[in-house]
């Protein structure tokens, strides 16, 4: 029995961020603490938090890691430095100068870590040669608005940067380095977790183009003859030989973690962690599915509960506040028209639903009660919506990052 659904489905997003808790999880990938020069780097949303943990095994050490404002951590030698994201400001690029500077003249006896999670691309910010950041603010700008999936965003971003797509790594060779990766991209490929910094690049100028004009991305002039000059670093570069990469947390791990809690009270049904797509065209297609379940279900049936991860996107056409786990939240609500067995959370893990100080949203058979829905999912508003439903979730800096988290409960009747 479940006596609060609300409960129930916070209970199971909570658990699914304290597994990706870098003090919990990253000190078994630690190797012995070098005893030669050691440098520890990095930049994403959970990259201060990585850092702690790294010194709470290794003690004391020098370095410096870029995070969002409000997400930096209480380091004992690393210098934790806030800048902005999604959106980059002039402290990331400052700091992303200051990174390169320290690992300048690094020789083949010396050892780098890198830490690096989601958030990375807005954080570690060196503009491509000719374009301003005022020029990189606006792709940034125009990629998030897009509705282009993650994976598409990052091969642009790589491609007008001095410093992702594997050029971290170049700039630190012939040190070796270890990178500890927290994966936030479906599918957990490296090369686009923070844009792969620290990855050779498979990728092309001519692909980035292509993304621009599929998704009818405006850029500045400059950022097309970037294109053109990209300095990404491709796989098997001889730079890139003394690099190892190590995704130590993803998704499926937080997804895992969710379905054991839940499953002594409910039937879980995980559809995967690697959904992407329209976030409204999401929320309908589960909508539909959770209407069926509920349909089939008989008094005295165990509940339903269906899990699921990944990174929705939001195509921007209103002016409103939101993001894609509010969006999908709001869109499942008015497709669920006031469904009365069924509840459901979506949030993201990093605790920033778009650009809002908020996760995201829990609905219930009475969130319409609030009225305007439909208005605010045309706006985009779905934070504006959801607050004055008081039915977000605030959970201020979760310190990590393992991207979207929904569960859907059907319950049985009666």
């Amino acid at each position: 029995m479940i006596p609060d659904p609300a409960l129930f489905l916070r209970s199971l997003f909570d658990r699914a961020v304290e597994v990706a808790d870098p003090m919990r999880s990253l000190a078994a990938f630690l190797p012995e603490k070098p005893k030669g020069r050691t440098l520890v780097i990095g930049a994403g949303k959970a990259s201060a938090r990585m850092a702690e943990a790294v010194e709470s095994a290794w003690g004391p050490c020098r370095g410096l890691v870029i995070t969002r404002y409000g997400y930096g951590r209480p380091c004992m030698g690393i210098e934790i430095v806030e800048a902005a994201h999604p959106v980059p400001d002039q402290a990331g690029v400052d700091a992303t100068q200051r990174m390169l500077a320290l690992l300048d003249a690094l020789t083949e006896d010396d050892f780098v870590l890198a830490l690096i999670s989601g958030g990375a691309s807005a954080l570690l910010c060196a503009p491509a040669e000719g374009m301003t950041l005022a020029e990189k603010q606006q792709v940034n700008a125009a990629l998030l608005a897009s509705g282009a999936p993650i994976v598409a965003m990052n091969t642009v971003r790589k491609h007008l940067s001095r410093v992702k797509g594997g050029q971290l790594s170049a700039a630190a060779y012939p040190a070796k380095l270890l990178s500890l990766m927290i994966s936030d991209v479906p599918g957990d490929d490296p090369a686009f977790i923070g844009s792969g910094p620290t990855v050779g690049d498979a990728t092309t100028h001519a692909d980035a183009c292509a993304i621009l004009d599929r998704w009818s991305i405006s850029v500045p002039q400059s950022a097309r003859a970037a294109l053109n000059q990209s300095g990404v670093v491709p796989r098997g570069d001889q730079r890139l030989s003394r690099t190892e990469n190590v995704i130590y947390a993803a998704p499926a791990q937080s997804l895992a973690a969710a379905a054991e809690l839940a499953a002594p009270l409910a039937d879980v049904r995980t559809l995967g962690d690697r959904i992407e797509g329209e976030a409204r065209e999401v929320a309908r297609e589960q909508a539909a599915m959770a209407v069926d379940i509920a349909t089939s279900l008989k008094r005295g049936d165990r509940p339903v509960l269906l899990l699921s991860g990944g990174e929705l996107t939001v195509t921007r056409t209103g002016d409103g506040i939101g993001g894609p786990n509010a969006e999908f939240c709001l869109a499942l609500a008015i497709a669920l028209d006031g469904h009365r067995s069924i509840h459901a959370i979506a949030c993201d893990t990093d605790g920033v639903d778009g650009a809002a100080e908020v996760a995201g949203a829990i609905i219930g058979p009475d969130t319409l009660l609030t009225p305007g829905a439909a208005e605010a999912l045309a706006r985009n508003d779905a934070h504006t919506y959801f607050a004055s439903a008081l039915a977000q979730v605030v959970t201020g800096p979760t310190l990590t990052n393992v991207n979207d988290f929904r569960a859907i409960l059907i319950l049985p009747p009666g």
